[in-house]
């Protein structure tokens, strides 16, 4: 099997995606309150902790995601679609239900897992789509 290389502009791009995705879906705009209320944070708690670290490696740990989405995508004739197909059962069917067991486990509200497994969902369909349209 030929080597095929890896696209880090699409790669990059990606994480940069689900990172801004995860900066609206997490504000005041749209889940923040509801986030914060299922995870049983105040507004004072989630204000205290060291913004750069939180940030900074969420970056990383989204880059280390679309590395290994960019992998699997990277077979011959994945296009747009498939490549959205593929990042939303990525996120439903394994981020979505994996947040599920969690939330299970820790005994959370179903609200947690709506909103942190929407996030995978959401996130990984629209890196899905970025890697699979970066042909």
């Amino acid at each position: 099997m030929a080597e095929v290389p890896v696209h880090f502009l699409a790669v990059l791009a990606a994480t940069f995606t689900a990172f801004v995705i995860g900066g609206l879906w997490y504000s005041p705009l749209l889940f923040g309150a509801a986030w914060m209320r299922a995870a049983g944070l105040s507004e004072a708690q989630v204000n205290s902790g060291n913004k750069a670290r939180i940030f900074g490696l969420a970056f990383v740990f989204l880059l280390v995601m679309a590395l290994c989405l960019e992998r699997f995508l990277a077979a011959p004739g994945v296009t747009l679609v498939t490549g959205t197909l593929y990042g939303f059962l990525t996120g439903f069917g394994w981020l979505f239900f994996a947040t599920g067991v969690i939330t299970l486990f820790e005994q959370r509200p179903w609200s947690y897992l709506l909103v942190n497994g929407g996030y995978w969902v959401v996130a990984l369909t629209a890196m899905g789509a970025v890697l699979g349209g970066w042909r």
